[in-house]
């Protein structure tokens, strides 16, 4: 099945066994998100610390006339994937150091959308600096966007291709499944802020 590139979820199994799928027993939910002013990634996974099973992933092109608009969209869009999947946990990256400052403005205010959408749902949200994700899930800093979608695809056992967003998003998943210290335990402290390139270009 390919890929829907909508700002609907996308499912690889059905609807009666995807919708409100039931939680694994020993395995920890995780919702990682890639926000943008523009497209928003995401990605679902399952996992134990050690092994992690996907899901779904999916991302959100951005609609609305104004900004506010937009920052709307992604906060109900992803209320929805919330509610649909019930994660346990969430993941986002952090903000990066821009020379743009208008884009960083509006990346973070993109995220303050995302993060509203989970912790009004209770959720804890981990945040991990870019670097950081590529590292954990491709041994370098410094790995390319291929890089990540490859490795992705890999430990995730995806055999289709994954949308660059939507990669990034199961890319912060696995980090925060990889990184967090004991299953079920508080949200993690925030790590330090890192220069250097996000995961988007």
């Amino acid at each position: 099945m390919n890929e829907k590139i909508s700002s609907k979820v996308f499912s690889p199994r059905s609807a009666a066994s995807s919708l409100r799928a039931p939680h694994h027993q020993g395995l920890i939910r995780v919702l990682g998100i890639d926000p943008g002013s523009v497209i928003t990634g995401y990605g679902l996974i399952e996992s134990d610390g050690a092994r992690s099973f996907h899901l779904t992933h999916g991302h959100i092109r951005v609609k609305g006339e104004s900004f506010a608009d937009k920052l709307g969209h992604i906060h109900a869009e992803l209320g929805e994937i919330i509610t649909q999947w019930q994660p346990q946990e969430v993941a986002i990256e952090q903000v990066f150091m821009s020379n743009n400052a208008m884009s960083a403005l509006k990346l973070g205010q993109a995220r303050g959308a995302a993060i509203t959408a989970a912790v009004s749902r209770q959720l804890s949200v981990a945040e991990y600096a870019p670097r950081l994700v590529k590292k954990v899930v491709t041994g370098s800093g410094s790995a390319d966007k291929q890089q990540v979608q490859t490795m992705v695809r890999a430990l995730l056992q995806i055999v289709q291709n994954v949308q660059v967003d939507a990669a990034d998003g199961l890319a912060i998943a696995i980090c925060h499944a990889h990184s967090r210290k004991t299953p079920g335990g508080a949200a993690l402290p925030q790590r330090k802020r890192t220069r250097g390139r996000g995961l988007r270009r």
